[in-house]
């Protein structure tokens, strides 16, 4: 058992090297300093483990993307299988020592911890007790469960909820770092720090973290928040201070956000290094790129088709001078927004339809995006080709050659013989794309339906079958779009390099696609994975590298750490002869290879690599760093071959635009390779141009040695939902985009060291206070050992550094519960404290109170009623004054009025006694000498001037007058016509109605008839019953009684008969006198005799559609009797009856009424 660790500082191993304790004799001076043993700690440049054969793996100047720049053995990154486990370092266990085992000390607290559900999600649970090995765990909704205790997870202290460095987190697992995302990303914080490597969550939406305040305060240091902002800072930093060139990978699935999380880096560069004008030029290349390398996918609405390097240059002074641009693969958001935003002109000269008319873009029925105006982006687009330089011409032959694309995929073929030879229709769609890039439409048909094959020196012309056709009309449609955005890209780094002094410091933004796995992975996949798996390993050098120095540099004991080192998937993809790769391109090159044969041949060969498992069928897996993902081999030759041939390319070279022959010349220059292996020797090329497989492989490894020569700055990009949906976050999507970027394998290689880590002076500040003893005289390197040794934690669970603290998995946890509860004991005898002291100053104030409140009462009310007294006196006056003004006003109007009363008087008076002399105003009149009254001028023009508007006046009114009596002619005439149409509407009725009365008498003298003649022939049987009686009396006893049984059976239907008619006639006497009755009492309405509060036409109406309703009906019933009286008529034997009836009711069919 071991023994009780004394509290001594001088027994630390862990301390610097070099160090004294304040006010502390050094009684050995090895046992101060630390011994830092070589053989123990990693060398300079990386972590050893296998180095030599990582070398050796790499050696190959041909298959490494660092030949050129080998540096030492040291500095050569790890290899060899390492389990994930063995990174962790067993701790000592100890029964004696309650800081040894974490795990053990969260089971008996009751502590929060992470239990896995059974759809894979993990849930925050508290452990209420701890019986054996299960515990029961308390869930947030209140559900209590039982688990077993080593399937628990321990959980972090609340006061590391929400860090923005995973680094701080005392349990650094799975649940606890997605727990973390997830709070920080519930706040909109969705940068996140893991040591060396941002986390960027999406959040499909916009936040408030961006623009010119964030910018400057980022600048100045001011916000120590992760950012973009704080990574580009720190990249444009560095490359000054160091005069080191200086890189930002930034890399995640479709849809984490890569493209927006590259534009604001390159933001906040333009923003510092701005100044000179190109910084403008770059940011307006963004929608150049993502135009013509975008596209709407079922993950992305502007996915990146391609991955990009930007790789800005900076002077001396730290201004932007110029950049250059590298992309890879590529794709179309450009085609819509040519269709949707080109001119009318434009149109018409590319012979431009709708999206809706071309194949290629009908493939996914997909036409547009929501919120996105595609005309309105290709306006964007158009400006920023003016802005970097490309001309006028040049746009036009670029959108020509877009155009002729478009048209390209619908050129449909024809079979021309019975061994499915075709060549193309001469439609629309081969004029178009023979005009647009300038060739003879028959050279066009020829390039599309044979091909020249050259069998030593002779040369064979091979007709094409349809699908042979097909392949080759799109790759030339593929080939012309690549050369596009190749030219388009050269463009944009003339125009970025054109006049600018370069100094070689330079910062490059990698925006390059993330490790995928679906459920069907093709050729594409197998690409991009292989590019992460090298991405993966630059990035392991740098991290290990960063975390040694750090190490170091605080002068820490550390052992090397195992960590799982990729080398053995890359060497299965790059190995020559037998890797991957070399196989893929030796089975593309012979004529008779297929998907299978290739699946065959790399189970064949590779089977005994642990990286490699050979599947049925076309299937294979390989086993990656991020996890296993499994390969069909459908399509890998197709897409993996250049299906581009030589007449093509000649075609293009024979074009008059000199886009077409400037595609042609690069495309020629790639073709210089002589042709080696089978192909050749079938005859099958002219010469051999590298494949897909190849070109990848040699455009990765320029970039990863323009990688080599940078430090880098690493941003991982995570999707939290596949709905694009702003705050929703799925926990097995996002841990499995933590496993495949790199992110959790950062945490466990962190874990295995010491994750926790806190400077001397805030570990002094935190728990200080802890301390049994005075501090206040000591530095805070000291106090951090003090509390160390006072808590007993082990020196395997922590390192003193010379500025840190660096502590293992759960030590914080254990002292932030001692601190919580330490400050709860404290604050608790501060409230018991607080409270006493409260209570005995409220007794003291209750009784200064109450003597205050009777000298201030005494005060209040004196002062109230001397302000009461003031106010009485004053409305006193107040009320004297308003009755005073009121008098006056009451005498005044007396006054007025007899004054007026006055007036009137005597003008009456004057008035009367004037006699014929007219009274005038004061002043406007006179006598002359003959008597007579003379009016002024003033007076007479007034006279004047009102008989005038009274005449006017007049004349308005009768034309009013007028008006009025053409209104009232114009209504007589209507009522004429009204009188008029009611008087035929009555005659009608009238009519009608005789009709009915006629038919109804018709049917009551034929019933008479029939009963007379039904008499007749009772009379009849019965004399033929006498004449019989002596020759048959039983006969007649028998006749005679059926005939009367006959006669009562007849007669009862003929009286239902004429009831029924009888009642038809009551009816139709009624119906005709209401009818009769309502429309006379309209006429009177309508005439004005009899006021109702109705309209008479809308009744009018409303009356004869009632009348022709009823008309209906009641015709329907007399059909009704016919059809009854016609089935009577027929049972009988009579005649001369049928002949009457007959008579009767064609007479009345005949009736019209």
């Amino acid at each position: 058992m071991s023994q009780k660790v004394i509290p001594s500082m001088q027994s630390l191993k862990s301390l610097p090297a070099n160090y004294r304790f304040d006010g502390s004799p050094i009684s050995d001076p090895s046992s101060a300093s630390v011994h830092l043993n070589s053989s123990n700690l990693p060398r300079k440049g990386g972590l050893s483990n296998g180095v030599n054969g990582a070398e050796t793996a790499a050696g190959d100047s041909e298959d490494s993307p660092y030949s050129g720049h080998i540096v030492s053995t040291e500095e050569e990154s790890l290899t060899g299988d390492v389990d994930l486990g063995a990174a962790t370092m067993p701790l000592p266990h100890s029964d004696e020592r309650r800081w040894s085992d974490t795990s053990a000390y969260a089971r008996k607290k009751i502590l929060q911890s992470w239990i896995q559900l059974p759809n894979g999600n993990w849930e925050l649970g508290k452990i209420l007790s701890t019986s054996g090995e299960e515990s029961l765990i308390s869930l947030p909704e209140g559900k209590v469960i039982k688990v077993i205790s080593e399937t628990l997870v321990p959980a972090n202290p609340d006061i590391l909820d929400g860090v923005d460095d995973l680094m701080q987190l005392s349990y650094l697992n799975e649940p606890s770092v997605l727990y973390n995302l997830n709070y920080r990303y519930n706040q909109d914080m969705i940068y996140t720090k893991a040591g060396p490597v941002l986390v960027a969550v999406n959040p499909f939406k916009e936040v408030p973290l961006y623009g010119n305040r964030y910018i400057e305060a980022y600048r100045k240091r001011s916000n120590e928040s992760p950012h973009v902002y704080a990574i580009a800072d720190t990249a444009i930093r560095e490359m000054i201070r160091d005069e080191v060139n200086q890189s930002i990978i930034i890399s995640g699935e479709s849809g984490a956000g890569k493209t927006e999380t590259a534009k604001i880096a390159m933001q906040y560069l333009a923003a510092l290094g701005g100044g000179s004008g190109i910084e403008y030029e770059i940011l307006k290349t963004n929608p150049i790129l993502e135009a013509f390398g975008n596209a709407k996918t079922l993950r992305n609405d502007n996915s990146s088709r391609f991955g990009k390097l930007i790789e800005i240059h900076f002077s001396e002074s730290g201004k932007i001078s110029g950049a250059q641009i590298q992309t890879w693969e590529r794709s179309y958001h450009i085609f819509y927004q040519l269709c949707a935003g080109a001119s009318p002109a434009l149109r018409e000269k590319l012979n431009l339809t709708s999206a809706h008319e071309y194949k290629y873009l009908g493939q996914s029925n997909c036409y547009s995006i929501c919120g996105v105006d595609d005309a309105e982006r290709f306006n964007t687009v158009k400006e920023a080709l003016d802005i970097v330089h490309v001309s006028k011409e040049d746009q036009e032959s670029v959108f020509a050659m877009l155009a002729a694309v478009l048209w390209l995929g619908n050129v449909s073929f024809t079979i021309i013989d019975n061994e499915n030879h075709v060549e193309p229709l001469e439609d629309e769609s081969l004029s178009t794309v023979a005009k647009l890039i300038g060739c003879n439409i028959n050279e066009l048909k020829l390039s599309l339906s044979k091909r020249n094959m050259r069998v030593g020196k002779d040369t064979i012309v091979q007709k094409l079958t349809l699908p042979q056709a097909i392949d080759a009309r799109d790759a030339l449609a593929k080939s012309m779009y690549s050369c596009l955005f190749d030219w388009l890209v050269e463009q944009i780094n003339k125009s970025l390099a054109v006049g600018k002094k370069r100094t070689g410091r330079s910062i490059s933004i990698l925006d390059i696609y993330g490790f995928e796995s679906f459920d069907k992975n093709s050729f594409e996949q197998f690409c991009i994975n292989y590019a992460n798996e090298r991405l993966q390993q630059h990035f392991n050098r740098h991290l290990f590298k960063l975390e040694q120095e750090e190490y170091i540099q605080d002068g820490i004991d550390w052992t090397r750490v195992d960590f799982e080192d990729n080398q053995g998937c890359l060497s299965l993809f790059e190995k020559k002869p037998l890797g991957l790769l070399s196989l893929l391109d030796e089975e593309s090159t012979f004529p008779n290879g297929t998907d299978l044969t290739l699946a065959n041949k790399l189970k064949q060969h590779l089977d005994s690599n642990s990286c490699f498992r050979g599947d049925r069928g076309k299937l294979f897996t390989v086993v990656h760093y991020a996890g296993e993902v499994t390969y069909e081999t459908t399509g890998f030759l197709e897409k993996n071959r250049d299906l581009l041939h030589l007449d093509s390319i000649q075609l293009l070279s024979s074009c008059s635009c000199h886009l077409p022959q400037a595609f042609a010349s690069s495309m020629l220059i790639q073709s210089e390779k002589p042709v080696v292996g089978p192909l050749y020797k079938a005859g099958g090329a002219d010469s051999q141009r590298l494949s897909v497989a190849t070109k990848f492989k040699g455009q990765l490894f320029q970039l990863m040695q323009r990688l080599g020569n940078t430090t880098p700055h690493f941003i991982r990009c995570i999707k939290p939902n596949n709905n694009q949906s702003p705050g929703l976050y799925e926990q097995g999507l996002v841990l499995q985009q933590l496993r495949c970027c790199g992110v959790l394998e950062v945490v466990r290689i962190s874990r295995s060291g010491f994750p926790t880590r806190m400077s001397h002076q805030k570990f002094a500040r935190r728990y200080g206070f802890l301390l049994v003893e005075n501090i206040a005289d000591k530095d805070p390197l000291s106090v951090s050992v003090a509390i160390l040794h006072q808590f007993n934690i082990l020196p395997e669970m922590y390192q003193v550094g010379y500025t840190k603290l660096f502590f293992r998995t759960g030590q914080i946890g254990v002292l932030e519960d001692t601190r919580n509860r330490t400050l709860h004991g404290i604050l608790r005898v501060q409230s018991y404290f607080r409270g006493y002291q409260a209570r005995c100053r409220l007794k003291e104030l209750k009784m200064g109170i109450s003597t205050l409140q009777s000298f201030v009462r005494g005060e209040k009310i004196r002062k109230e009623f001397a302000e009461l007294r003031r106010r009485h006196r004053a409305a006193a006056t107040i009320q004297s004054q308003v009755k005073s003004k009121i008098a006056s006003r009451q005498y005044k109007g007396i006054t007025d009025a007899s004054v007026v009363i006055q007036s009137a008087i005597r003008g009456w008076l004057v008035r009367r006694c004037s006699g014929d002399i007219g009274w005038l105003k004061s002043g406007g009149t006179k006598i002359n000498e003959s008597g007579e009254v003379l009016v002024k001028a003033s007076v007479l023009s007034e006279l004047q001037r009102r008989v005038l508007k009274a005449e006017a006046a007049m004349r308005e009114k009768e034309e009013e007058n007028d008006i009025l009596q053409q209104r009232l002619q114009q209504y007589e005439n209507r009522w004429s016509e009204y009188e008029t149409k009611m008087k035929s509407m009555e005659e009608i009725w009238q009519k009608q109605m005789r009709s009915l009365q006629s038919s109804l008498s018709i049917a009551k003298k034929s019933l008479a008839v029939e009963d007379s003649a039904r008499n007749s022939d009772a009379s009849v049987n019965a004399s033929d019953a006498t004449t019989d009686w002596d020759s048959s009396s039983n006969h007649f006893r028998s006749q005679a009684s059926n005939g009367g049984v006959a006669r009562q059976q007849q007669q009862q239907p003929m009286s239902a008969g004429l009831s029924v008619i009888g009642r038809l006639a009551e009816e139709f006497e009624q119906r005709a006198q209401v009818f009769g009755d309502d429309a006379k009492f309209l006429v009177e309405v309508k005439s004005g005799q009899v006021e109702a509060n109705l309209n008479p036409d809308r009744e009018l109406r409303r009356l004869k559609q009632m009348f022709e309703t009823w008309k209906k009906d009641y015709g329907g019933r007399l059909r009704e009797t016919k059809l009854i009286l016609s089935k009577l008529g027929s049972e009988e034997s009579s005649g001369s009856l049928e002949k009457v009836k007959k008579k009767w009711w064609g007479r009345r069919n005949s009736t019209r009424y």
